[in-house]
């Protein structure tokens, strides 16, 4: 499918001030106490300070806020009109998922033993995902993962019970890429990578080379620049890159990361000749503000953001996500709407009375390979055992119009959940390599 996105946001004109007050303004929600009042008490955390903060943590937080507040108005469309989730009002607990893996292990286990919360929703970070999976399970304490990419997710957690993501597999991502490139560069030769030097990007540029071989088997990987998470500073990697004279170059950087990667690119001249295909590039589409070379393609990890389709569902919490903070949703805040979406599915379909909280187990049984309505369409657990949301993903190309200060979105394309995902039980290497078997691409 081929068509042009419109992007009508108002600009963007604050991030670290106003996102860092909205950030408090949100922790601010969460009672310092559990209270046996009734109540679906909803654990929520994503990053509110360092890096990931203004342009993943904050968006998300600030999704999950108008999300909750709609559903406890019960403002939603069909088929969450419902007030709360089964009728009772939702309690946010938000927690700032800052500090790595060991801080988030002792905070999951707080807001489960303390805090007693009746369900989580949350995490970026991939290693925070790994380590909350295990403890997750051993508290028997339902767990949704909103945003995290990592491959090796239910890989490691083979048997899950409690845990479920309703993003999706970075491998996705990789795929969906190569594919992009295929259909829209097919003579491309030459093509080089820039990822962050832990599993995320590891992962990443492994899935997207092997993904190349098959789509575009001529073109050869010339260049593989692996920086610290957070570094900052890409002169050595870019200097690198270019002498190796790539068409394409790939990065999965994502926040803060990504955004610098692609000025100081800009600035060097490696974006005059070669195209940045940016696998999380749509969460900066507003900030780029022509820093960003027209042309350059973006990801949204799946149908999010500026990707997601005209259904009643997106066009409530578009609206609502606008009229809140004067902008439109990037892809962390859709995706943390989809995830708090897909709980009340489960928890209401699990429930036997009006008013019932279900128990964690009750929900995740009824969690297990549902099929529920998002803001990203139609949402299928049918991956990991019902545990992993299917859906499809898209690319286009960032295109700003300096006169009138805005960005669109051009040749978009996108490929189904069949066409980009490995079939249940295979793991995503196993699959490109041997051909992408199965695949059905529409």
């Amino acid at each position: 499918m081929t068509n042009t996105v419109s992007v009508t946001r108002k600009t963007l004109r604050r991030l670290s001030l106003t996102m860092a007050a909205s950030a408090l303004a949100l922790a601010a929600v969460a009672p310092a106490q559990a209270a046996e009042n009734g109540k679906f008490r909803l654990g929520i955390v994503t990053f509110l300070s360092g890096g990931a903060a203004g342009p993943f943590g904050v968006p998300s937080a600030n999704a999950a806020k108008v999300v909750i507040d709609q559903l406890n108005a019960g403002a939603l469309p069909a088929p969450y009109a419902s007030k709360g989730i089964n009728g009772a009002e939702i309690e946010m607990v938000l927690i700032d998922e800052n500090g790595g893996a060991t801080k988030q292990v002792e905070e999951f286990r707080n807001l489960v033993q303390r805090q007693k919360v009746d369900a989580v929703v949350g995490y970026i970070s991939s290693g925070d995902c790994l380590a909350v999976s295990p403890v997750a399970e051993e508290l028997g304490a339902l767990t949704v993962f909103y945003d995290c990419g990592t491959s090796r997710l239910f890989v490691e957690n083979k048997a899950p019970k409690f845990v479920f993501r309703t993003g999706l597999d970075a491998a996705v991502d990789n795929i969906g890429a190569a594919r992009y490139l295929a259909a829209t560069r097919p003579d491309i030769t030459r093509y080089a990578g820039v990822q962050q030097n832990y599993s995320w990007g590891q992962d990443s540029w492994a899935d997207f080379t092997a993904a190349m071989k098959q789509t575009l088997p001529k073109a050869e990987a010339v260049e593989s620049q692996m920086p610290k998470l957070f570094q900052g500073q890409y002169g050595a990697e870019i200097s690198a890159v270019s002498v190796k004279r790539p068409q394409i170059v790939h990065s999965s950087l994502w926040g803060g990361d990504m955004e610098a990667l692609v000025l100081q690119a800009s600035a060097r001249g490696l974006l005059d000749d070669a195209t940045a295909i940016l696998t999380c590039g749509e969460s900066a589409l507003e900030r780029y503000q022509g820093q960003a070379p027209n042309g350059t393609i973006v990801g949204a990890r799946g149908p999010f953001g500026a990707f997601a389709p005209q259904n009643a569902l997106n066009t409530w919490f578009t609206g609502v996500y606008q009229n809140a903070y004067q902008m439109a949703p990037t892809y962390p805040a859709s995706k943390m709407a989809q995830a708090i979406l897909g709980l009340k599915h489960a928890a209401e379909k699990a429930a036997k009375a009006p008013g019932e909280i279900p128990a964690p187990a009750a929900i995740a049984a009824a969690f297990k390979g549902t099929s529920f309505e998002s803001v990203s369409g139609t949402v299928q657990m049918s991956r990991a055992d019902g545990h992993q949301a299917l859906q499809g993903i898209s690319y286009g190309e960032y295109h700003y119009d300096a006169k009138t200060k805005k960005a669109e979105l051009k040749n978009v394309k996108s490929f189904s959940g069949t066409c980009v995902t490995p079939p249940d039980g295979t793991e995503a290497q196993d699959w490109i390599k041997a051909g992408f078997p199965g695949a059905k691409c529409e």
